[in-house]
């Protein structure tokens, strides 16, 4: 249902205003043909701006929060004019305090990107110099190593953003050409040197929402693939199951017109088209259980969220979530202290986004618990899908590991939005955990491309058996054609038990790099 993507090429310029979740995803994944990105001209004027205005404020003494003062709690601080610069640098240093696993490469670019355009915008200060600095480590493909625990959301993403900005002054460590190196000597290796920050610089480069946004960001657009897959994994166990495709009927979806069930229900008759698998009318058996009947109605709200969580990542890809803020009225200039850096937004996007992908496993695994237990499914199927069951346990162990994977997607749901704890001296004194919940919406994205590849594996077996009973010319509808094709070109039928785990992760491959995605979108794009 959603369209297949393209990613432009060449160069991206960031304006700071109209950066999107495809953008994002292609400079991230850094495929051949990616695009460099570059700042665009009005960007280049709006920088320079703000770099002026601070330099003017410095000159004339102002005390200003973060530029000529300490941070948090040391607010009241008033820093001498000579140690201005090596405030930012502390700031730098201090503030990379993040541990555990670093985060990948995908995640970094994205980070670096985000952080680009948010400056990009003219309202943080920073140096055109020390920008451009940033988006040469990005064309060069030198990032940062960014452990992925430490932040509150609020002020930010601190942490991850402060070893992010190590690089850049010639610490920290960077992966350049797949090693780590020390920062200085990834810079050294890749053409590039170390600057050192002027005024608000580090406070520019590290208080923001880039990291949460990141996340956000790539979760969403994986999210809005796996709604698809979804529908076509369910369609498929339905046709294995002998299921009816009635309850997918525009008119019942028109009179409770949810727009996204709506949408829901058309790419389920798309997918069914032409099936020689469904059941038409029967009077004794007139509707099937509720993970069938009710596809349109759960993964249809599944879409809503997904939608809101686009809807909140477009617009903080476009925010300034620093603090101070530079805002300008001819040649006067304002620095307004705020909140723009609170993560609130993005974690409740993301808690939001996480309770509904976790149904999304769950109604998967009752599906696959369907297709396995011959009482369930009216003996319709053998059970546990093999032939010679007692001695094959045959898809026994496949719902053990989607239950295994559901339950654990039901305690990562837990909503980090919803704690928080005091910091610096309880002044910030209530954070939002925004990058704890996109974290936690990208684990259970994780696990739900499993489970939703054992459901196809699962369903395709079950057709296979329903091939025995319709024979050999019998085929799925228009779309799950296309699920069940792949996943023969990479998972055979079991007649036996067999070493299973190599077919998990193929099937999890076609589900995570898009494959089975863009394949159905083009089959059902030319069918009209």
């Amino acid at each position: 249902m959603q369209d297949a993507e393209v990613v432009d090429v060449n160069t991206l310029f960031l304006d700071g205003e109209s950066l999107t979740i495809e953008q994002v995803v292609g400079v991230a994944e850094d495929e051949p043909g990616a695009p460099t990105v570059e700042l665009s001209p009005e960007a280049v004027h709006r920088v320079r701006r703000a770099q002026q205005a601070v330099a003017e404020l410095i000159s004339r003494g102002d005390i200003v929060y973060g530029i000529t003062t300490g941070f948090g709690a040391f607010k009241d601080r008033i820093i001498e004019p000579d140690q201005v610069r090596q405030l930012q640098r502390n700031i730098v240093m201090s503030h990379a305090v993040g541990v555990g696993p670093s985060f990948d490469r995908r995640t970094v670019r994205a980070s670096m990107l985000i952080r680009a355009n948010t400056l990009a915008k003219g309202h943080s200060g920073i140096r055109l110099e020390t920008l451009n600095l940033l988006l040469d480590m990005l064309n060069r493909g030198v990032h940062p190593v960014i452990p992925s625990q430490g932040s509150l959301g609020a002020s930010g993403d601190l942490a991850p953003l402060a070893h992010m900005a190590l690089v850049l002054i010639g610490e920290g460590e960077a992966e350049f050409e797949g090693q780590i190196w020390a920062g200085a000597e990834a810079l050294r290796r890749s053409g590039l040197a170390p600057t050192d920050l002027a005024a608000k610089e580090g406070l520019a480069l590290t208080n923001g929402t880039a990291v949460m946004c990141a996340l956000g960001a790539l979760a969403t657009r994986q999210a809005e693939r796996l709604s698809d897959i979804a529908d076509a994994a369910g369609c498929l166990s339905l046709e294995a199951l002998h299921g009816t495709a009635l309850a997918f009927d525009e008119r019942i979806h028109a009179v409770r017109p949810h727009p996204r069930q709506l949408d829901c229900a058309r790419h389920l008759r798309q997918l069914l088209d032409d099936s020689d698998f469904t059941r038409h009318h029967d009077p004794y058996n007139v509707q099937d259980a509720y993970t069938l009947r009710c596809i349109p109605q759960v993964h249809g709200a599944v879409r809503d969220a997904i939608a809101y969580a686009r809807w909140v990542i477009e617009i903080e890809l476009n925010a300034a979530t620093d603090n101070p803020l530079l805002f300008f009225d001819g040649d006067e200039v304002a620095v307004l202290s705020g909140g723009n850096f609170h993560g609130e937004p993005v974690a409740i996007a993301m808690d939001y986004l996480s309770m509904a992908l976790t149904e999304l496993g769950n109604i998967s695994e009752r599906r696959i618990t369907r297709l396995t237990d011959e009482a369930s499914n009216a003996h319709v199927l053998p059970a546990f899908l093999t032939k010679h069951g007692g001695l094959n346990s045959g898809f026994m162990l496949v719902q053990y590991t989607a239950a295994a994977l559901a339950s654990e997607n039901k305690a990562l749901a837990h909503p980090a939005s919803i704690d928080t704890i005091p910091t610096s001296a309880n002044t910030e004194d209530h954070v939002s955990m925004g990058c704890t919940a996109a974290r936690q919406a990208c684990q259970i994205l994780d696990n739900l491309e499993y489970i939703l590849a054992l459901e196809l594996m699962a369903a395709a077996q079950g057709i296979d058996f329903r091939k025995e009973e319709l024979g050999p010319s019998a085929q799925p509808g228009r779309g799950t054609r296309i699920a069940y094709d792949l996943v023969r070109q990479h998972v055979p039928f079991l007649e036996n038990d067999a070493i299973m785990y190599p077919y998990i992760e193929a099937a999890r491959h076609l589900v995570a790099d898009g494959t089975l995605f863009r394949s159905i979108a083009v089959a059902l794009k030319e069918g009209g």
